[in-house]
């Protein structure tokens, strides 16, 4: 199908039936960016709170600037 003729088919479609096929048309382009930045079977390091006792430091010695109880809730 062309897209002379996809065209007109929308034209025919419902407000709602437009919607979704708008959300599929941006779902599909997601997918395909996606997958062209990501590679099946590759590692790809991910930062983590965990161990980062130099940061944690850090904001403690911050709140500790500006007053800030470390027990307040």
């Amino acid at each position: 199908m062309g897209l002379p003729q996809l065209q007109s088919a929308i034209k025919i479609l419902s407000r709602s039936e437009k919607f979704r096929l708008v959300q599929f048309i941006i779902y599909e382009l997601a997918e395909e960016e996606s997958s062209s930045m990501l590679k099946n079977g590759k590692e790809y390091p991910v930062w983590s709170p965990y161990n980062a006792d130099d940061a944690a430091g850090i904001l403690l010695n911050e709140l500790d600037k500006h007053g800030v109880s470390r027990y307040e809730k």
